[in-house]
């Protein structure tokens, strides 16, 4: 006698990743992907923020250095992340003549 019944898995998501060997590399992929967007994402609207606190700074100097702060960090940080990609993508091309062989690695095994 099961205590827990039969449970039937998601089908959609599990065939999306397909086995634990096969699977492990997209899912991730998938979270550098989310991780790497809402990163950008941060940037951006701290950007947007921090150019609203140059423009109503009203000539304080000690507020527009804060806002000019704000806005360096924020592009010195989509520089970083548009950047990384850029490097994996030199280096890939480099070592394994793929360009996207960093960015979407492949494991082979004894299939």
């Amino acid at each position: 006698m099961d205590p827990f019944g039969n449970i039937t898995p998601p089908e959609p998501f599990i065939d999306k990743y397909g086995s634990f060997q096969e699977g492990l590399i997209p899912f991730l992929n998938n979270i550098i992907r989310l991780l790497i967007s809402i990163a950008g994402i941060y940037a951006f609207f701290n950007l947007i923020i921090a150019g609203y606190g140059f423009m109503s700074a009203g000539g304080d100097p000690k507020a527009v250095s804060n806002a000019w702060a704000r806005i360096w960090k924020s592009l010195i940080g989509l520089v970083i992340i548009v950047g990384s990609f850029v490097l994996a993508g030199i280096f890939g091309y480099l070592l394994f003549d793929d360009a996207t062989a960093i960015l979407r690695p492949k494991i082979y095994g004894p299939n």
